[in-house]
């Protein structure tokens, strides 16, 4: 079966001169799966046998609301949403003034491994395909009749470890007869994989890259996050300097504030050192309690914050949100589906 909805433009325009019909019926088709549709019948401007050869030979990715959560402190909401072959992934929805910007996993469960994240729990399940992924924010429009005007792809998974079928995503979700999101309105988060950022860089893009540091020495990085074993914090820091001198876009340094673990004075000094030269900023993040993790939130967050900004690094702190319905990534999954511990 062909998984329609991850097919670019050009390639539904093959499928069907292919069907025996004219390119414009690709525009229609494109149109009514941007919209949500749950079946090929809803496709109500299409010649009815084009409509049953459809049914016959493509797949219609139709994802399920498993739960879902409403913050009563700020209207966040979050979706687990359940897939066609059972799997779940998770979705979060969230107004700021500026707009309503949506979270979306782009794998169900995750290899890296970060010491801090429970969507890790359980290990890598499989990648989600351009459509599923895209699938969540258009039933997440769908269903909260919201229009959403920004994209993270921070959720489950590591983005730039399912590569092919992010940046598939990433040309759907921008085209001007779909969704129709621009890039500067995106957001891709990292880990740290440089070759795949090196990678990223090629196409020139003018999404925001979130390279999640959380350290800035490698026995407490390595300590956090197990890719930096292989890659190391010399290496990464090289990489968002190619990374910037290719795109000219400025890079965000996500970093989970762990109590006694990375919110040291020195460890505050050695990222403004690191950071000299590169344009760029860190987004401080205070850390969600994650009941199977020993991590801790750290209590010197505005500190350590004052301290770059000491230093000339321009730093936020990230605002909470959905605190009170599982906001970390993997949470309500885990919960739904009754997951164990892997250690």
């Amino acid at each position: 079966m062909i998984d329609i909805k991850s097919l670019s433009r050009p390639e539904l325009e093959t499928l069907m001169t292919g069907l025996g019909q004219p390119k414009f019926r690709a525009k229609q088709v494109f149109q009514w799966l941007h919209r949500g549709v749950a079946s090929f019948e809803e496709m109500s401007d299409l010649p009815k046998a084009l409509r049953e050869q459809l049914a016959e030979q493509c797949s219609l990715t139709v994802p399920q609301v498993e739960r879902k959560q409403v913050s009563r402190l700020d209207g966040t909401i979050k979706y687990l949403w359940r897939l066609g072959d059972g799997n779940c992934v998770e979705s979060v929805l969230m107004r700021y003034r500026h707009g309503n910007t949506v979270c979306v996993s782009s794998e169900v469960g995750c290899l890296m491994g970060c010491a801090f994240c429970a969507s890790t729990l359980g290990g890598l399940v499989r990648r989600l395909t351009a459509g599923e992924i895209l699938d969540q924010v258009i039933f997440v429009q769908k269903e909260s009749g919201e229009k959403i005007s920004n994209i993270v792809l921070m959720g489950i998974g590591e983005p730039l470890d399912n590569f092919d079928a992010v940046m598939r995503f990433l040309e759907l979700v921008n085209d001007p007869d779909g969704v129709n999101i621009g890039m500067r309105h995106i957001s891709l988060s990292t880990c740290g994989l440089t070759e795949k950022i090196d990678k990223l860089a090629g196409y020139r893009l003018q999404l925001t890259l979130s390279v999640s540091l959380h350290a800035p020495d490698d026995e407490t990085r390595s300590r956090l996050m197990p890719v930096n074993r292989s890659v190391g914090v010399d290496r990464l820091f090289d990489c968002c300097r190619r990374y910037f001198e290719t795109t000219g876009r400025r890079i965000s340094y996500e970093y989970a504030m762990v109590d006694g673990v990375n919110d040291h004075d020195w460890q505050a000094d050695l990222l403004a050192r690191r950071l000299k030269g590169i344009p760029g900023h860190v987004n401080l993040i205070p850390l969600n309690n994650v009941r199977e993790s020993p991590l801790k939130p750290s209590t010197r967050t505005r500190q350590f914050q004052q301290r770059l900004e000491q230093q000339g690094v321009t730093t936020t702190v990230r605002r909470r949100l959905g605190s009170d319905i599982d906001a970390s990534c993997g949470q309500l999954r885990r919960k739904t589906l009754g997951l164990k511990d892997t250690e």
